[in-house]
């Protein structure tokens, strides 16, 4: 099993949905590993942030495809995962920023 810093790479609640999901349902957003799966994810949160976990949900984020001039390439494929904390649990990240 990987270490919960290997699974858990980044918070993503920077974004506008993400915000909109945490204040409203109490859900996270998190950019995972690639190969981890949601039992991984559910011990990494809990591990990481102590709080509770009710459900993960995981999606695969297509790389977009890119062009300058005649080269074409494309972004690597990453994880999201939408965690579901237990009621008055919280994750504070960036607050008073």
């Amino acid at each position: 099993m990987k270490a919960a810093q290997e699974v858990i790479i980044r918070p993503l609640i920077m974004t506008e949905k993400g915000e909109v999901l945490k204040e409203e349902q109490n859900k996270i957003l998190f950019q995972v590993a690639i190969k981890a799966n949601k039992k991984q994810i559910k011990l990494a949160v809990e591990k990481l942030f102590n709080v509770g976990v009710t459900d993960v949900n995981t999606l695969i984020v297509r790389g977009k495809v890119g062009r300058i001039g005649r080269r074409t390439g494309k972004r690597p494929n990453w994880k999201k995962a939408i965690v579901t904390l237990r009621d008055g649990d919280t994750i504070e990240f960036f607050e008073g920023v």
